[in-house]
C-alpha cells in the first residue's frame, strides 16, 4: 500500500472510531429534574443583538425553574438592543456596560460585570443568540447535581437556514465529535480531554469565584477552553453536553460572520505551535479529500471513502444536523477547514482577529 493510502487510512480510521464512539456515548442534555430551589442567575451579555434578544429573554422567563433572576448587560450596543431591554424592565435586570478596560476582551469584561451583580448560588452564562427549551435550566442544574460537577457546558444544537451556514457551521460539531470522545471530558482527569462552549456555561458560584471568575480569562479569546483546563487542573469535575432538544443556537446568519466566528476560535483553541497546527490540519484535510480523487487502488479508496461518509453520518445524527447536506458538501466543507485554519493563524499572530466590531 502506498504512502498516500497509509496517511489517509490512518487519520480516517481514527475519525471513524471516535465518531462511532461519540454516536453511542457523547452525553446530551435531556429533560430530568430533582428537587432543587437554589437561586440561579441567568447572565446574558448583549452587544448589538436586536434580532435575538427578545427571543432569549422570553425563553428565560418561560423556564420551569422558578427561582431565577435574569440579568442582561447592554454592551455599548449601537442598534435597538437597549430600547428592547427597557421594555422588559419589570421582569429582568438590565445594566449598561462600563467602558472596556485595558487588557480585557469585550465578552469577558461583560461577563465579569454580570457576575459581580449576580446573587444566585448558580451562575448560568448564555449568549444572546441561544434558544432554550423551557426545561433547559432545570435539566442543566439537575445534571450538575447528579454528576457532582463544578462546571457544566453545552454545545447547542445548531440552526442553519442558508447555504453559507451549511458550509461553515457544521464544522464545529464535526471537529468536536470526530477527534474527542466527549464522555472523557467528564470521566477523565487528563487535561487533554477538554471541551467547553461559552454559549452556555453553568457554574457553582463559589467555585467560579475561587478560580478568579472571568478575571482569570480576561484577555483570552477562547475563554471557555481555558476555563475547562482550569477546572481539571483544580482537580474538580466538569461535564460537556450536546444541546439535543434543550439548547439551540443560530450562530451566524451570513457567510462573513461564519468565517470570522470560526477563525476567532479555531487556532487559539488548540494552544499549539502554528506550524504544528497547520501541518496537522493539512494532513487531516488531505486524508479526507484525497480518496475521492486518487484511485490507484479501487478497493482501498472505496473503503476509506466509506469510513469518511459513515463518520460524517455518525456526527450528523448525533448533532441533529441534515445528513444529506453534510454528505453532499463534504469536499467543500473540508476545503473551508484548511482555509479557516490559515486565516485563523494569520489573524491571531497579526492581531487582526475581530468580533462584534472589536479587535481581539
Amino acid at each position: 500500500m502506498d504512502l498516500i493510502y497509509l496517511i489517509s487510512g490512518f487519520f480516517c480510521s481514527i475519525i471513524f472510531i471516535v465518531s462511532l464512539v461519540n454516536l453511542f456515548t457523547a452525553p446530551e442534555l435531556t429533560k430530568e429534574t430533582i428537587e432543587e430551589n437554589k437561586l440561579v442567575s441567568i447572565l446574558i451579555p448583549a452587544r448589538n443583538e436586536e434580532n435575538n434578544i427578545i427571543n432569549v429573554i422570553r425563553d428565560c422567563l418561560n423556564q420551569t425553574y422558578s427561582n431565577k433572576e435574569i440579568i442582561v448587560l447592554n454592551d455599548h450596543s449601537t442598534d435597538r438592543t437597549g430600547e428592547i431591554l427597557k421594555s422588559f424592565s419589570d421582569k429582568i435586570t438590565m445594566v449598561d456596560g462600563l467602558d472596556l478596560p485595558e487588557n480585557w476582551l469585550g465578552k469577558n469584561w461583560a461577563c465579569h460585570q454580570l457576575s459581580q451583580m449576580a446573587k444566585g448560588e448558580y451562575l448560568l452564562f448564555i449568549d444572546a443568540d441561544v434558544r432554550l427549551n423551557r426545561d433547559a435550566v432545570a435539566s442543566a442544574i439537575t445534571k450538575m447535581k447528579i454528576e457532582n460537577v463544578k462546571m457544566l457546558s453545552v454545545f447547542p444544537t445548531q440552526i442553519m437556514n442558508s447555504f453559507s451556514e451549511y458550509l461553515i457551521v457544521p464544522l464545529m460539531n464535526w471537529l468536536l465529535l470526530s477527534f474527542l470522545p466527549l464522555a472523557l471530558v467528564y470521566k477523565s482527569k487528563n487535561k487533554s480531554f477538554v471541551a467547553a462552549n461559552g454559549q452556555f456555561i453553568l457554574w457553582e458560584k463559589e467555585f467560579y469565584k475561587s478560580i478568579g471568575g472571568h478575571s482569570f480569562v480576561k484577555n483570552m479569546p477562547v475563554e471557555d477552553m481555558e476555563f475547562a483546563r482550569k477546572v481539571k487542573s483544580s482537580n474538580q469535575k466538569m461535564i460537556t453536553l450536546l444541546g439535543g432538544d434543550m439548547v439551540f443556537c443560530r450562530m451566524y446568519s451570513n457567510f462573513k460572520d461564519a468565517m470570522d466566528g470560526f477563525a476567532k476560535n479555531f487556532y487559539p483553541g488548540f494552544k499549539v505551535n502554528p506550524i504544528v497546527f497547520l501541518t496537522f490540519t493539512f494532513l487531516i484535510v488531505f486524508s479526507l479529500l484525497i480518496p475521492f480523487f486518487y484511485w490507484n487502488n479501487l478497493i482501498t479508496s472505496s473503503l476509506i471513502i466509506v469510513m469518511i461518509l459513515l463518520s460524517r453520518f455518525f456526527v450528523s445524527v448525533k448533532s441533529k444536523q441534515n445528513i444529506f447536506v453534510n454528505l453532499i458538501l463534504h469536499i467543500f466543507q473540508m476545503i473551508f477547514v484548511l482555509v479557516e485554519a490559515i486565516i485563523s493563524v494569520y489573524r491571531f499572530h497579526s492581531k487582526k482577529l475581530v468580533w462584534k466590531g472589536r479587535k481581539i
